[in-house]
């Protein structure tokens, strides 16, 4: 599974065998089945988790059961509660895997230990994050400007490797309209 991590970071940067070897030594290999939680509420989040194989969801559940998902980290993509890992509080977030998922699991003060280390990762890192922010606020912007159904063609746009890896409801919830909402706008678009 390292391989594949290994992949990812020198596909971006350039590491030497021994930064390789430092970083595979601090990674843990994490598994998930369908529906199986990697983080629940209330637990204290310590990893930076890298998604390998599969598919995971990032959501909030409301007083009334309501699911609120706030992002997807399919392959090659990071996933965590930033909030959490850093203020050492309870997580106010559930992240569980929509298909069977592996992750690399890097925990809090070996990840920093690898970015005083190695600059070009924490450089990385800075990028990754600022990147993070640009599509969080794109996304803020979208869900108080647009109509459903620019939100539903912008979600399609930007992810079009997963749309058909995720389950109607589950959309729905991340671009903040209610199921019967997208399944009219689905009738509609083919109709076009």
């Amino acid at each position: 599974m390292f391989e594949i991590f290994q992949k990812y970071l020198t596909d971006k940067i350039e590491l030497s065998n021994n930064e390789l070897q430092l970083i595979e030594s601090v990674c843990r290999l994490k598994k998930l089945r369908k529906k199986q939680f990697l983080c629940q509420e209330g637990e204290v989040w310590h990893y930076n988790a890298f998604v390998c194989r599969g598919l995971v969801k990032t959501f909030s559940i409301a007083e009334n059961g309501t699911e609120h998902i706030i992002n997807f980290a399919p392959e090659n993509y990071w996933t965590g509660d930033r909030e959490s890992l850093y203020s050492g509080k309870p997580s106010l977030l559930n992240i569980d895997a929509i298909e069977p998922t592996e992750l690399i699991l890097i925990d809090k003060p070996d990840f920093e230990k690898l970015c005083a280390e190695i600059p070009q990762l924490n450089q990385l890192v800075n990028q990754i994050i600022q990147k993070s922010f640009i599509v969080s606020q794109g996304r803020i912007l979208a869900n108080i400007s647009f109509t459903a159904e620019e939100k539903y063609q912008n979600f399609l746009e930007k992810y079009p490797n997963i749309v058909n890896r995720i389950p109607q409801h589950m959309i729905a919830s991340y671009i903040g309209i209610t199921p019967e909402t997208l399944t009219r706008l689905r009738r509609n678009m083919v109709k076009k």
